[in-house]
């Protein structure tokens, strides 16, 4: 029983959105593969939409970690009510959602954390998302060790964990915030306040829903005992140095599933659709994929003048396309006759599993929304970008892809986008003689090189990786003793 009490166990909640679930359920399955017990948390929404997703066999499994209960490793699964009923709509409802997850979600969290804590082993850990706000209250009321687990670039994290630096120089929350650069951030080199995080662009109201949780969550995370961030040591030393000088901070990513085509734990909130198919009839390095992510909101009016700079360039694509991504009341917004010019070159999904996709020799590239799962996948494919954020941390990570790493282009370099720019810079990004494509294929394979290192057993992340985990352990010591 002593032993058992000496090994970690963890409860983990990630936060309820599908760029945010599928970091987390990697990192469960790599700290279960070094020896922790995990008890996974979903809501009761994210649970629905992983099993529905699924094929029926796997669907009646109400355990999404079923395909590992033959292995060594000791994870346990638990749903909780974020507050609101399960019909209810969240993505057409987004306020009222955030609303629940600021002010209710934390009683249901602190029930469950209450009836699990005293499991065999017993809960020594609690890992969860750096966007909730109630981690170090629960963590306290049950002396467990606090984990942020941040699933972003470091970048973003540091903007936010300074935001009162961004406050006094008047870059942030001032009647006509600065445009000057910002040059003051602890290990963060003078950048364009155009490439803050969209929520720090606003001007006219800072107290929606989401400023509320992020100025009380960005508080909340320096009271964390540590934190552990999905970005790689060598393309972000100098912030995660200036960092460290604050807290313990640990570089770890990326975070993938062995095997990263494919995962035995189901992650995605869609049925996913397989082009394996497709792609196998085209040339190497002949297609774009084209993806705006699970999480953001598009004009028609953009959407049109893609269709028709896709159409003009004349090349293979793949296009992911959720119907309500798109900020239409039709529910055709394609170019009339788009579907039928495409046959024969273009193939335009719901859903898929993406790295499956990228990782295909087909794919030569990406025009993306900038999330920062779709980069770091990119980059471990090799994959230059076209770059087109939306909103939250998509202008960072673009100034980090297009600007810092070069590894990709902007979209559109002024707005409203135009057909014949979006052509001319797939073509850019494509074409196998142009100077600037060869450019950007030729850094994107050098940071794939680094990324690919990280994760050896000389790795920084691993490294890094081994060192969280041995200081998670001293810190229960200290606690049990």
């Amino acid at each position: 029983m002593e032993n058992n009490q000496q090994k970690p166990h963890a409860i983990m909640f990630a936060y309820p959105l599908q760029g945010h679930v599928i970091p987390f359920v990697h990192l469960a399955l790599k700290l279960a593969s070094n020896g922790f017990t995990i008890t996974f948390v979903n809501t009761l929404s994210i649970h629905h939409h992983i099993t529905k997703s699924q094929p029926t066999s796997a669907a009646a499994d109400d355990n999404i970690f079923a395909g590992v209960r033959n292995s060594d490793l000791d994870i346990r699964y638990m749903t909780i009510s974020d507050g609101l009923p399960l019909g209810f709509d969240r993505s057409l409802n987004h306020d009222q959602f955030m609303e629940g997850l600021l002010h209710v979600f934390s009683s249901h969290v602190d029930e469950l954390v209450g009836k699990v804590v005293h499991s065999d082993p017993p809960v020594t850990c609690l890992i969860s998302d750096t966007f909730f706000v109630w981690s170090s209250m629960i963590a306290d009321k049950y002396k467990l060790v606090n984990v942020s687990f941040w699933s972003e670039p470091v970048l973003v994290l540091s903007l936010y964990y300074h935001l009162d630096l961004l406050r006094k120089n008047g870059h942030f929350a001032s009647q006509d915030n600065r445009k000057d650069p910002i040059d003051y951030i602890p290990g963060v080199r003078a950048f364009e306040p155009k490439d803050l995080m969209s929520y720090l662009q606003a001007t006219d109201n800072i107290s929606t829903v989401v400023h509320r949780i992020i100025y009380k969550a960005f508080e909340d995370v320096k009271r964390a005992d540590f934190i552990v961030c999905n970005t790689v040591q060598e393309l972000e030393s100098e912030t995660i140095s200036a960092l460290q000088q604050k807290q313990p901070i640990y570089a770890i990513g990326p975070v993938f599933p062995t095997g990263l085509a494919t995962t035995i734990v189901p992650t995605s909130l869609w049925s996913e659709s397989d082009c394996t198919q497709w792609l196998d009839t085209r040339p190497n390095g002949s297609a774009l994929y084209i993806s705006f992510g699970s999480y953001a909101h598009v004009s028609k009016e953009e959407i049109v003048e893609i269709a028709y700079g896709v159409l003009l360039s004349g090349v293979s694509f793949i296009w992911v396309l959720r119907p309500d991504i798109v900020k239409s009341d039709e529910t055709d917004f394609l170019p009339v006759g788009f579907e039928d010019e495409i046959k024969g070159r273009g193939l335009i999904v719901p859903w898929c599993h993406q790295m499956a996709v990228i990782s295909h020799p087909a794919i030569r590239g990406f025009l993306t929304h900038c999330g920062w799962n779709s980069i770091l996948e990119s980059i471990w494919c090799g994959v230059p970008l076209l770059c087109f954020p939306l909103l939250t941390d998509q202008f960072t990570n673009r100034k980090l892809a297009v600007d810092d790493w070069r590894i990709g282009l902007n979209l559109c370099d002024k707005k409203p986008i135009t057909r014949q720019e979006v052509a001319n810079k797939i073509n850019r990004l494509m074409r196998t003689e142009d100077e600037l494509g060869d450019e950007l294929r030729k850094n994107i394979n050098e940071l794939k090189g680094i990324l690919k290192n990280t994760l050896t057993a000389d790795g920084s992340s691993e490294k890094n990786f081994n060192q969280f985990i041995n200081d998670v352990k001293r810190k229960l010591q200290g606690k049990l003793g």
